[in-house]
């Protein structure tokens, strides 16, 4: 017994030891299977996570919106956004605003005086008035509803963007000192201009008070934007603390532009209006597209004929009189319409455009710098060629001179020794003369 009994032990030991063989194998090739799924995944997270950073903002309205899509109640009544949305988060932002315009580059405005214009009049006046009369005859046609094409007037009447327009400006070779004062001076006529432009194109509707909404714009734009440019002027320890603690009121920042789009929305869905279906959105999203695309080759032919020697400023002019501002765009449409229930559909197109002007702007940028650079080499070479030129030209000139003198000084000697023979010198003086004069010419 004993003896059967150590037979099938050592027999079960065998087996269990055969198993452990044959398993150690499949075990290093499940673990390599496994750490491959896991860098796979690891892979598809941090390419997830790199593309939500890259477009941090645009991914947060996408968010916000479809949480207010889920439960409009939230940020409609109980958040209380007509004190934390249209009041603090409207302040916070036009007084970081006022504390970051630069108003020194305004004495600059003369040095580029004629392009300064330019851009200011085709962006506050061409943009907004052909996007205008192109969402009259979209509604005229039933294309759209009405709220989204006033939508896109409003996003039309704003002005340009500051750091966008800075940033893609310095990567495609643009001119910067231009870029930083357009943007600083567009910004600081918009507060005053962008609101005037949107009454004028949409006049004013039975849910706008018109006193109520300038006296609403001087406390919630004007009086934050004003005591920031005084801070500025006033106070080094103020803007010293802003410029250490920079990214930290950049992100508040956002995150108050963010927090306002989600009020915002869930305001329009706890009312929403059955007549603005998603193909309508979709539909309008093409068109913003397709304007943009326009605009921004009108202001490249518009500049190329205004100034046609200077690849710097067209460069800059292009994203200048195209650009619009969602930073200062938000918070003045909620001051305009905070009452109207289509405050979200009024924003709606100024949140499509933003992001196609910089998927445009970046795609564009290292071919304009490459441009930029060809038209300056061109330029230089046109300009290099036009001096040789010249000069041999003279070259050319001076030794008809020499001997044209030589011969003078020649004729007017024989002539001198032949006086004793009784000619005339009268004509001599004359012909020496013509020659003098016809060189100089």
């Amino acid at each position: 017994m004993t003896e059967n009994n150590e037979q099938t032990s050592n027999m079960e030991q065998g087996d269990v030891n055969k198993e452990l063989q044959t398993e150690q194998p499949q075990s290093s090739e499940e673990l390599e299977q496994e750490e491959e799924e896991v860098g796979g995944c690891r892979k598809i997270w941090n390419a997830i996570v790199k593309f939500y950073f890259k477009n941090e903002f645009i991914m947060q309205v996408v968010i916000v919106i479809l949480l207010a899509r889920a439960y409009p109640p939230l940020g409609a009544e109980y958040l209380q956004p007509q004190i934390t949305a249209t009041w603090i988060c409207v302040l916070f932002i036009f007084l970081l605003a006022g504390l970051g315009l630069k108003t020194e580059e305004f004495k600059k405005a003369f040095q580029r005086f004629f392009f300064n214009v330019s851009v200011q009049v085709f962006n506050f006046g061409v943009v907004s008035s052909l996007v205008y009369g192109t969402s009259r005859g979209l509604i005229l046609a039933d294309v759209i509803p009405k709220a989204l094409a006033d939508g896109m007037v409003v996003c039309a009447s704003l002005p340009l963007t500051i750091n966008m327009c800075l940033v893609l400006t310095k990567s495609s070779g643009g001119d910067e000192a231009s870029a930083i004062f357009n943007a600083a001076f567009g910004n600081m006529i918009g507060v005053f201009l962008s609101p005037v432009l949107i009454l004028a194109y949409l006049g004013v509707s039975g849910d706008v008070d018109l006193f109520n909404v300038f006296y609403k714009l001087a406390l919630r734009v004007v009086l934050p934007v004003s005591i920031g440019q005084i801070l500025q002027k006033c106070s080094p320890k103020v803007v010293a603390f802003v410029k250490e603690h920079k990214p930290r009121f950049k992100k508040a920042q956002q995150l108050a532009l963010v927090f306002i789009v989600y009020t915002v929305f869930c305001r329009t869905f706890s009312k929403e209006d059955d007549n603005v279906k998603v193909g309508d959105i979709f539909i309008m999203i093409a068109i913003q597209f397709c304007l943009l695309c326009l605009v921004m080759v009108l202001s490249w032919v518009f500049l190329k004929a205004l100034f046609p020697k200077e690849p710097t400023l067209r460069v800059m002019g292009l994203f200048g009189c195209t650009h619009k501002t969602v930073a200062m765009g938000v918070p003045l449409i909620n001051a305009i319409y905070e009452s109207d229930i289509n405050v979200g559909l009024y924003t709606l197109p100024l949140l499509i455009w933003h992001p196609m002007q910089l998927v445009l702007g970046s795609y564009l940028s290292p071919r304009l710098a490459e441009w930029v650079e060809s038209e300056k080499t061109r330029l230089a070479q046109g300009g290099q060629g036009g001096v040789v030129a010249e000069k041999d030209e003279e070259g050319a000139k001076e030794p008809t001179l020499d001997a044209t003198k030589n011969d003078v000084i020649g004729s007017t000697a024989e002539k001198d020794s032949s006086n004793s023979d009784g000619n005339d010198n009268g004509n001599n003086s004359v012909d020496a003369k013509e020659y003098d004069e016809s060189s100089e010419c």
